[in-house]
């Protein structure tokens, strides 16, 4: 007797998460040549709200296919968090041809949407 398994669609996420100093710089100059803004999560797995905002980053990778984003755990890769002077977690950056735009620190969803469609609005025009 067989059985059929439902499978159900793999979700693969649009976040990539950073996981040495090469990775970042690759995908920084990934971006960059791609014309791509990037939005970058900054995350500890120690820090709740940090961990929390997680489901909401997937979510808005979804929302902006044109956008690249990505996610730091600053235990993790140090060199990145420092670079970028990185003092609180969670911290969002959104960033144009590698250099930071904006920034929200704290676990604000709202304000982290408005920042984000803000400037990705003002980089497509930009752009165009």
């Amino acid at each position: 007797m067989e059985v059929q398994v439902d499978e159900e669609p793999v979700h693969k996420s649009r976040v990539v998460k950073v996981d040495s100093l090469e990775a970042w710089d690759l995908s920084v100059t990934e971006a960059t040549n791609q014309g791509s803004p990037i939005v970058v999560h900054f995350t500890a797995s120690w820090c709740m709200p940090s961990v929390a905002m997680n489901p909401f980053f997937e979510e808005l990778a979804s929302s902006y296919p044109d956008v690249q984003f990505l996610t730091v755990d600053v235990d993790e890769v140090q060199e990145v968090a420092t670079r970028l002077d990185i003092k609180a977690m969670p911290t969002f950056l959104v960033m144009k041809e590698g250099a930071q735009v904006d920034k929200v620190v704290g676990a604000n969803p709202e304000e982290i949407r408005k920042r984000i469609d803000g400037s990705v609005q003002s980089i497509r025009i930009s752009l165009a």
